[in-house]
């Protein structure tokens, strides 16, 4: 079913985290450069949690529905998110009717499925994005629904088309991950200046998510002093985590980074943090040597160990995972790199390598060539 319209109307789905929103960004900000007046974009997120203040906060429109996760194991909340993702589904249906939508766009996460399923029952081509190594549930789920509209599958990895059906794999294409365009532009002298550093300070950005990692901020409080050797250790701590180290002339800890986020990383020798698909690809477009700690363990799916040893396999990042993860290996690793300049500047070209892949503008453009289909149509 195609509808009547006077400009071209694209839905984005997806949310739950910031990694699931800022990639879906950095691609309805191509699409805005290559559509131009004629596009209208906005964004189906959970009616509840950080999603709206952040799509919001990017000068997009957002339409909040009701949103349950999506577990792999029963528990009570089973049967009450069940309820919550039907009604998710109705209220996704009725916006996408409502709002004469052509496409619709999903960055994954457990809100996306019901927007995926009612485009689908629309005849709406389902177009989706999978940042990890491996694909998620809501992925898994989504795929079904490209499958029935017509649409098509986006990755970061190459290798990630395998754990695709067989029937489905030509309608994979590999972009990399979304990153926004100031991370390609960022100016590291307006980092050092926001931090309050001369001009070419050595850096070392420890980053542990928009939540804090408490694993990392233990290690960082462990070894502080050996980091401090030779680096200024810049921590962003995470705004949920109670921090009372106090900064000093080597130590700036920094609850959260918005909009200086990009000069800052840019401002950075080495990168400590997880390997989350946000972290490892903004990192890498600004060809960063990486640390990395993946989350691991019984309570995650093992998509950050995918990840990390990705980056690894590639010469772009040193990986503690498990119980590598101590202050002693942390700061052996650090010493280590500090003094091989030749390893970094490996490590550097192995991450530009990586980040040289503009997901943004490959999935631009293939939206961008389906919607002047649309139209010739």
């Amino acid at each position: 079913m195609r509808y009547p319209f006077t400009m071209v109307c694209i839905a984005f789905a997806g949310g739950g985290t910031g990694g699931h929103i800022y990639p879906g960004l950095a691609v309805a900000e191509k699409l805005k450069c290559r559509l131009g007046e004629g596009c209208r974009i906005f964004w189906i997120g959970s009616a509840t949690g950080m999603d709206r203040s952040i799509v919001e906060g990017a000068g997009l429109e957002f339409f909040g529905v009701p949103a349950g996760r999506l577990r792999r194991y029963f528990s009570l909340k089973t049967v009450s998110d069940a309820f919550r993702v039907a009604a998710g589904f109705f209220a996704a249906r009725r916006i996408l009717k409502k709002q004469k939508v052509n496409i619709l766009f999903s960055k994954g996460g457990f809100v996306s499925v019901p927007p995926c399923a009612a485009a689908a029952s629309l005849g709406i081509p389902v177009f989706t994005h999978e940042s990890d190594f491996s694909p998620g549930l809501a992925t898994r789920l989504n795929l079904r629904f490209v499958r029935r509209s017509g649409g098509r599958v986006f990755t970061a990895y190459s290798d990630t088309v395998d754990f695709f059906p067989v029937d489905l794999r030509g309608s994979v294409t590999v972009s990399g991950n979304p990153v926004r365009p100031v991370f390609r532009t960022a100016d590291s002298a307006k980092g050092w200046a926001f931090l309050g550093l001369a001009t070419g300070e050595r850096v070392l950005m420890v980053l542990g998510g928009s939540q804090g990692a408490r694993e990392i901020n233990a290690l960082v409080r462990a070894v502080l002093g050996e980091l401090c050797r030779n680096y200024t250790v810049v921590h962003q701590f995470g705004p949920d985590q109670e921090w009372d180290l106090p900064r000093t002339e080597r130590y700036i800890p920094l609850p959260y980074i918005n909009e200086e986020m990009p000069h800052v990383l840019a401002a950075a020798e080495l990168v400590l943090g997880r390997s989350g698909a946000g972290t490892v690809w903004e990192s890498a477009a600004l060809g960063k040597p990486m640390i990395l700690i993946p989350l691991s363990g019984s309570g995650t799916r093992g998509d950050q160990v995918e990840n990390a040893r990705f980056f690894e396999k590639e010469g772009a990042a040193v990986v503690l995972c498990g119980s590598e993860a101590i202050g002693e290996n942390l700061s052996l690793v650090v010493d280590a790199l500090a003094g091989d300049s030749p390893r970094r500047e490996a490590m550097a070209q192995a991450a530009r390598r990586i980040g040289d892949l503009d997901g943004a503008s490959i999935i631009g453009d293939a939206l961008s060539r389906f919607i002047d289909d649309f139209i010739q149509d």
